[in-house]
Formats: C-alpha cells, sequence, structure tokens
C-alpha cells in the first residue's frame, strides 16, 4: 500500500472514528440555571426591602404618641413651700394630634402599593439572570466545540505533513517543498485558532463566575447542547399581541406598581389643604389654703386647629411635585416599553436570517463543502489534483462547519433572549419555585 493509500486510511479512520467521548463529570445547563436562579443574592435583597416597606406601610397608619406633660406651677420662690400660695398647682396633661384628612391611610396605601412592585422585580431579575446564564453557557459550548472540530482536523493536518515529508523525501508523487510549507502553515494557524478559541472558552466561564462557583466551572460544559425552546410562538406573533406581551412584562408591571404608588402619592399631597386637629386634656391639683380651707381641683379641656390659609408656597408646590413625579414614571414606562419592542424586533429581525443561513448550510453549504473535500482528496490519492487544492478545500470544510455552529448557536441565544421579553409567561412559575409567598399577580 502506497503512502497515499496509507493517508487515505488514516484519513477516513478520523473522520469516520469514535465521537468525543462524554465527560463523566459535566457542567449541564439544567444544572448552571438551577444553581444560578436559587443562589442569586439580590433576590434576597429585594425580599429584605419588599419587608421593609411593608413594615414602613403598617407603622404610617398609626397616629403620632400622644404628648404627657407634668408641671408645677405658681410655686413661691421666697420659700418654695408648696402651701404658702394660693396660686401653686400640681398638674398633668396628654393632648393628641391627628392626621389631615385621609393622610394616615393614604401613607399606608401608598408604601403597599410601592412594596409590591418587588415580586415582579425578583421576577424580571430572575429573567435576566436566566438569559445571561443560557448566553454564557453556550458560548462556551461554542468555543468547546470549535475546539473539538478542530482538534479533529489538527490531527489530519498533522498526518498530512508526516505523509507529504515522507512523499518529498522519497521523490514519489508529484509532492513539493511548497505542499510541506504549505501544510506546517495551516497547522500553525489552526494551533492560532485553538489558543483563540480556548480565550473565549475561559471568558465565558469567567463570565458565568458571577452566579457559578468556582468548583463548577472547572468541569467542561456538556458535550450534548441543550435546545433552548421558545416561550411563545415568535413567528407567528402580531403587533397586538407582542404589545399586550410586553405590557405584561415584569420590569413594565413593576413600574405600573410605582405609578399607581405614586398616583396615591398625589392623593395624599392634596390633604394638606385639610386642617390638622388635635385635643388636650389637663387636670390640675390644688392643696388646701394656709388657712385650712379646701380648694376644688382643675380640668381643662382644648382643641387645636392648623389652618392651612397661605398655600402657595407650600400645600400647592407638595402637590405639584407629587404630580411631577408621578408623570416622569409614567414617561419611565413609556421608555423602557420603547426599549423592550425596539430590542425585541431587532432580535426577531436576525433570529429570521439566522434560520435562513442555517437551512442553507445545512441543505446545500455543508453537503457540497464535504464533497469537494472529499473529490479532491481522491484526486490527490491518484496523483491527479494538487496539494493546495486539498489544503484550500479542508480548511474550507472546516471553516464552514464552525460557521454553521455559530448560527445554531447564535439562533438559540436569541432565542434566550426573545424568550426574556416574553417572560411574563413564566415569571409566576420561576417565583414560584423560590418560595415566594404573598405575590400579586
Amino acid at each position: 500500500m502506497n503512502h497515499f493509500a496509507v493517508f487515505k486510511v488514516s484519513f477516513l479512520a478520523l473522520m469516520l472514528g469514535t465521537a468525543i467521548s462524554a465527560h463523566s463529570n459535566e457542567l449541564s445547563l439544567d444544572e448552571a440555571l438551577s444553581y444560578a436562579l436559587n443562589h442569586e443574592p439580590w433576590l434576597k435583597a429585594s425580599q429584605y426591602q419588599q419587608a421593609s416597606e411593608q413594615a414602613q406601610s403598617i407603622a404610617a397608619g398609626s397616629l403620632p404618641d400622644p404628648v404627657l406633660t407634668l408641671g408645677l406651677m405658681g410655686v413661691p420662690t421666697d420659700g418654695f413651700a408648696l402651701d404658702q400660695e394660693g396660686m401653686m398647682q400640681l398638674s398633668i396633661g396628654v393632648s393628641q394630634m391627628f392626621s389631615r384628612g385621609d393622610s394616615l391611610a393614604l401613607k399606608q396605601q401608598a408604601l403597599a402599593q410601592s412594596a409590591q412592585q418587588h415580586p415582579w422585580l425578583r421576577a424580571d431579575r430572575l429573567a435576566q439572570v436566566k438569559t445571561i446564564v443560557i448566553e454564557s453557557w453556550l458560548n462556551a459550548y461554542r468555543a468547546q466545540r470549535s475546539i473539538a472540530l478542530i482538534e479533529q482536523d489538527k490531527a489530519l493536518f498533522s498526518q498530512l505533513i508526516d505523509i507529504t515529508e515522507s512523499s518529498y523525501a522519497s521523490s514519489l508523487g508529484k509532492t513539493r517543498q511548497q505542499d510541506i510549507i504549505r501544510a506546517q502553515l495551516e497547522l500553525t494557524r489552526l494551533e492560532d485558532k485553538l489558543v483563540m478559541l480556548a480565550q473565549q472558552l475561559e471568558s465565558a466561564k469567567k463570565r458565568l463566575s458571577q452566579w457559578l462557583p468556582m468548583s463548577m466551572l472547572t468541569q467542561p460544559v456538556s458535550t450534548k447542547n441543550t435546545a433552548i425552546e421558545p416561550l411563545i410562538s415568535f413567528t407567528t406573533l402580531e403587533f397586538e399581541a407582542l404589545m399586550s406581551l410586553l405590557m405584561a412584562h415584569p420590569a413594565i408591571v413593576a413600574i405600573d406598581q410605582t405609578v399607581t404608588a405614586k398616583q396615591t402619592e398625589i392623593a395624599l399631597a392634596k390633604q394638606s389643604y385639610k386642617p390638622q386637629f388635635g385635643v388636650n386634656m389637663g387636670y390640675s391639683h390644688r392643696g388646701d389654703t394656709p388657712m385650712g380651707d379646701s380648694r376644688a381641683d382643675l380640668l381643662s379641656v382644648g382643641v387645636s386647629i392648623d389652618l392651612p390659609l397661605f398655600t402657595s408656597n407650600r400645600q400647592d408646590q407638595q402637590v405639584n411635585a407629587a404630580i411631577a413625579t408621578a408623570e416622569a414614571v409614567k414617561t419611565q414606562k413609556l421608555i423602557a416599553l420603547q426599549k423592550l419592542k425596539g430590542m425585541y424586533f431587532k432580535e426577531f429581525s436576525q433570529l429570521m436570517q439566522l434560520q435562513k443561513r442555517d437551512t442553507l448550510y445545512q441543505t446545500k453549504l455543508l453537503p457540497q463543502m464535504a464533497e469537494q473535500a472529499q473529490a479532491t482528496l481522491n484526486a490527490y490519492t491518484r496523483d491527479d489534483g494538487d496539494f493546495s487544492e486539498v489544503m484550500r478545500a479542508r480548511i474550507s470544510e472546516l471553516n464552514a462547519k464552525i460557521d454553521g455552529l455559530n448560527i445554531q448557536i447564535d439562533q438559540q441565544i436569541i432565542i434566550a433572549r426573545l424568550n426574556y421579553y416574553a417572560s411574563s409567561q413564566d415569571a409566576a412559575v420561576m417565583l414560584e419555585q423560590l418560595g415566594e409567598q404573598n405575590r400579586e399577580y
């Protein structure tokens, strides 16, 4: 068997050989997501913030504490005898202020409404973390799978160099010195690609380190890519249905809760136009006169009224400030909604183009590349082809495989991003899995 036949047999053996052996200890996407979503510290901080606002809401519904006063009146300074003068009194009093109109109930309501934004903020955070973890995991999978493809072809090029050098040394066939140099050059380029991909793999894992412990990141990602399923059928989604979907997005609903609280704060500010009442009651004890005559004790009751007569510099401005704050939050909602809509259309457009490219690659380009590589190899093994054509065809096929892999990974990343815009579909489910209690959906 001549060296060309040996090369052909070796080439086919590598191409049809065993696939990459599965690691017994791999990091799957489900494991990464489960750990990240269950150990996100931001969620705990949000729960504490919600508990704080709920506690403030309860406290805001209470009247201010009453004021107790004790006093001695009419004590003579020339002897400080308590029974010397008839005007001496021992008094005790209590006073209580009441809120303006319904201000206590409205303040309590506003804080309770503000607290209700936090479950939706947590749902939005979960959706964001899910998207980022999926994208980072897929990027790690992309780099790892690309490395495997290159390593497979690198072995072929190494054998090709050995066979070409042997052919050149024996002066058999049409092998030339530039063929050896070309093979060595392509092998060096593959080694450079491997270094670059190793860097990308490390970068993707470092991105995951924000949510995963290092013990998990030392594992290779699963050799089996997990397909990302769309939450809805994006291709058949009408514009009206899309806007309804975005209006129900957790981030938008959280802003809605804030708008509701700000509207209540407007009503609270308007309570400042109403008078504030207070009541006070005092009891004074008077001792007997120096002559031994008893004196009656005294009881006093009073009412105080705070009258907001000059409102232009205080009450009016408080109401104007509350209205402006509410309008600002409404504008934030509009901006957030427009951003979601614009990003959705951008991602959807890219997905449509990637699907077209994926179909082209899988049905035409990759099979044609494989046929071309095999044809040039067959011609070369029969001494009827040029070595540079074999190298060019093999490199083109490898690049096409990597491009096809990138297209498929990019599709899944975009589906994960689109799922974020449809996160209203599983927000309640994610929160339920994390044990959320007392939510309003």
